[in-house]
Formats: C-alpha cells, structure tokens, sequence
C-alpha cells in the first residue's frame, strides 16, 4: 500500500484502530494540519470508505497552508494502484487514515513501511477491548518490534475524575506501550472537523489545552529519526558475535 522512492526520509504516521469511532479521521486531520502550519506541506492517504479525512480537505478553504490528499479507497480503472497511491516528491510527513476492520493482510501491509503507528482508544469498554486485540495483532501478526519505539497510544475524547478515564488509563498503563496525549472530549474538534481546519489554526485562547496535547504528538512523532538510529543500534548490538572461548575439552590444556 505505502511505496515512495523517498521511504528513508518521510515520515510515514499510521493511524490505526479497527473499531470504528476512535477518532483515527480526527488524529489524522489535526497532524496533518500541524505539519502544514509548519510550511511542510504534509499528504493524507484515506484508505477509510467513509472518506472522512477526504471530506475534511474539501470543506478546507485554499488561504490555508496546503495538505495533498490521497483518496485511497477510491479504485480506479483507469490508473494503475501504484499511480493512484503516488505520492508528491519531497513530502516529509505522510499521515495514513486506516479503515476500520482490517484483515491480517491487510494490517501487515499497511504498517510495513510505517515509521510512526499511533492508536487512539476512547474511554468506552468495546473500545478498551477492540484496542487490546489492535496492540497484540500490531505485535504478533504485523510483527512491530517493542524496541523500535514506533508505536504509541492517544487517549481520546477523554474526561478527567471520571470512572470511564480512571479505567482508561490504567489499561493503557498495563500495554506497556506509550501514551503521548490525552485529548479531551471537546466541541473544538467537532469545529475544527466541520471548518476544516486544524485544532492549532484556531484562535489560541479558544483551543490552548487542547493543542498542547496535539504539540505532544507532534514532538513524539518528530522523533521517528532518533527512534529508527538507537532501534539499529539494539540490533547490532544483538548480533555482534561473541568471542570465541577456547575449551579444554576442544583442544587440550596449554
């Protein structure tokens, strides 16, 4: 699914949960914005059918800064997959919306050249549970590798001294895996979906606790480079050889 001549230095974000609801189009939208505020002029690939991230492009008006969209779940027959997947050389962040339901094929296809794999869960328990199942298929089937570090979790649409976050987070604590952000639940995503613009192209007062959270996802994925160099580096490290010892039962007493 993902090919670009370019792989070593574009930072491929994979937003993936299977349940649908967990705010992947909103993760998506929102990065993407990010990178575009920043004047890299980033690209969103939609492989979701509900087209959400598509639609969100459209309603965005041309005086902000520029996001290519990719609608991946369109087929065309009259282009060739790999020509309708391009995407623009130069792109430095490219931000994947998975669809919902993937099989096994699928999942390890569409991480395989993943640099950045970020699931959001919300609070509810068909979401904590479709999440666990999300973590060990990332781990087992799509074989991510812990020490690589690409993988971490958003909570998403949360709200604070409530049971539903209390039980939240304490399995999120119990992955093992990273949290980068808790998002709240917050009319200014609904907005900034409806606008088509970003939560941080916003008026600052209006949006501060919620696009510090979006800066913390930003800066993790930021990272990807550093994380790729100490994950090689644990490699070598793993197959260095160790120096022969020489036994007397091999070859006798000196």
């Amino acid at each position: 699914m993902l090919r670009s001549s370019n792989k070593d230095s574009q930072n491929r974000i994979v937003i993936l949960n299977p349940k649908g609801g967990s705010g992947k189009s909103t993760l998506v939208t929102n990065i993407a914005a990010c990178y575009a505020r920043r004047g890299e002029a980033p690209a969103i690939m939609d492989f979701d059918p509900q087209g959400s991230s598509m639609a969100w492009l459209e309603r965005r008006s041309d005086s902000l800064p520029a996001i290519h969209g990719i609608a991946a779940y369109k087929k065309s027959i009259n282009a060739t997959r790999s020509w309708q997947l391009r995407v623009p050389s130069g792109t430095l962040n490219l931000v994947v919306d998975s669809p919902a339901g993937l099989s096994h094929d699928d999942l390890r296809e569409l991480t395989r050249d993943a640099s950045s794999i970020l699931v959001p869960v919300t609070p509810s328990s068909m979401d904590i549970h479709a999440t666990s199942r999300c973590i060990a298929d990332l781990l087992l089937v799509a074989k991510v590798n812990r020490n690589e570090r690409k993988l971490a979790v958003v909570a998403n649409r949360t709200r604070k001294r409530t049971k539903s976050f209390e039980r939240l987070m304490r399995f999120l604590d119990s992955l093992g895996i990273p949290i980068i952000a808790v998002l709240r639940d917050s009319q200014n995503f609904v907005r900034s979906a409806e606008e088509g613009v970003g939560i941080q192209e916003m008026p600052p007062s209006r949006v501060r606790p919620d696009a510090e959270q979006l800066e913390r996802i930003v800066d993790w994925l930021d990272g990807w480079q550093e994380r790729r160099r100490r994950a090689l580096d644990l490699n070598r490290l793993a197959v260095r050889p160790r120096p022969a010892v020489l036994g007397k039962s091999q070859f006798g007493s000196a």
